[in-house]
């Protein structure tokens, strides 16, 4: 009875060193091959930035002028106006290697502060948007979201709260519309963001 039991034992020990050596060997190979781009990212040179996707807020295709004295509202405006001077770039699922390799080592700093300001800009929208929404403004509030939406936002909660205007307007094919572009995101939420959109369409 001792010796199935034994020479099983044998077989995984035998699977289990195996499996593991397998593993670090592939640890250190992804090690290494990071390295190695790391290193090919340092040291490439400075590149132009004109041909980014520059992020222009629209400020007349959106409602600048409601409720422009409500506190929240107002700071959301603020904030917007003052982006508005700054340069702005999504580059959401996209590695600081990846970036310093097409653009230069050089303009990291300035391509993260780019990708800063995007993500101030999308927080803020879904900020407004909300505000709209709950003082009953859901159009205002979807103009807000669907430019958001145009950038390529990861924000959730701004996919959410448009499928729910959508849904109770009836319009499910944007709702659909909505999770074949939220299929093509980059991110790591696309997968949370498409599974949330569904549940809004019967």
């Amino acid at each position: 009875m001792k010796m199935p039991f034994f020479a099983s034992f044998i077989v995984f020990t035998a699977w289990l060193a195996f499996t593991l050596s397998r593993n670090r060997r592939r640890a250190a190979s992804q090690k290494k091959d990071f390295w190695q781009r790391e290193l090919a990212a340092n040291s490439t040179r400075r590149k132009p930035l004109d041909k980014l996707d520059y992020i222009t807020i629209p400020f007349d295709a959106l409602p600048m002028d409601l409720m422009d004295t409500d506190e929240k509202v107002a700071e959301c405006l603020q904030t917007l106006r003052s982006l508005s001077d700054s340069p702005i770039v999504n580059f959401t699922g996209i590695s600081n290697t990846d970036l310093k390799l097409q653009y230069g080592a050089p303009n990291i700093d300035l391509l993260t502060r780019y990708d800063q300001n995007y993500t101030t800009l999308v927080c803020t929208l879904q900020k407004w948007a909300e505000r709209l929404h709950e003082a009953g403004h859901s159009q205002a509030a979807r103009q807000v979201l669907e430019f958001a939406v145009s950038t390529h936002t990861d924000v959730s909660g701004t996919y959410r709260l448009l499928a729910s205007i959508y849904a109770s307007a009836g319009e499910h094919e944007r709702i659909r519309e909505l999770a074949a572009r939220a299929e093509h995101l980059k991110s790591g939420s696309k997968n949370i963001i498409v599974r949330a959109l569904r549940e809004f369409d019967p």
